[in-house]
């Protein structure tokens, strides 16, 4: 089974990568400062749902691949350290704008607003690297491997529902808080960017479980 210490650093990737701006913190955001809180909450739900579809395909589709092609492991431990510095280097690099730019947007219908946040997450190359290629590190493949992927799917779901609500419901004064201090803008960049490469080089160091 998964030990502790693995969980823990799965739960900080999951965390950081949900605290670097994508397509889904975008959404949220645009959403929750053009239409309102409630809106936002939706849009997580949509969101949401997304996780879950992932997690389910990637926990059957790991299982599988896992126990026929043991050298997959080691494949997918590289992809996953790469795809990590790539989202550092997103973190830091010149000129990285914030998602928290405030736009008028006009006002979409529940139903539209849970379709999009779902679509939007589904088409998020992000989720679709940390599902194929960053969960598979922390499974043990002598142990139940599919409980396993169940459960880190499930952390990576509470923590980033979790997170996207919250910036739901303080999207307004984020982004009013940001504006007026750009510098903070620049030591959330930075932190991220710092936590994801370090992150990266913990998983492409670490002997084969």
């Amino acid at each position: 089974m998964i030990d502790a210490g693995h969980l823990f650093a799965f739960a900080a990737i999951a965390l950081s990568m949900v605290l670097t701006p994508g397509p889904n913190m975008i959404y949220v955001v645009s959403r929750s400062v053009s239409q309102g809180p409630a809106a936002g909450l939706i849009s997580v739900g949509g969101v949401a749902l997304g996780f879950i579809v992932y997690m389910f395909c990637a926990a059957f589709g790991i299982t599988a691949l896992i126990f026929a092609i043991p050298f997959a492991y080691d494949v997918l431990r590289g992809a996953g350290a790469l795809y990590l510095l790539y989202l550092a280097w997103k973190a830091v690099r010149p000129g990285g704008g914030s998602p928290f730019r405030v736009e008028a947007l006009p006002p979409d219908s529940p139903r539209r607003l849970f379709a999009m946040g779902f679509l939007t997450n589904l088409l998020n190359p992000k989720v679709a690297v940390l599902y194929l290629a960053l969960l598979p590190q922390f499974i043990d493949p002598t142990g139940p491997v599919l409980m396993q992927s169940l459960l880190l799917g499930s952390v990576q779901i509470a923590i980033s529902v979790a997170v996207n609500a919250l910036i739901a419901l303080a999207a307004g004064s984020i982004a009013l808080f940001l504006t007026r201090n750009p510098r903070v803008a620049l030591i959330q960049r930075w932190l991220m960017g710092t936590v994801l490469a370090a992150l990266a080089v913990r998983m492409a160091t670490e002997a084969r479980r």
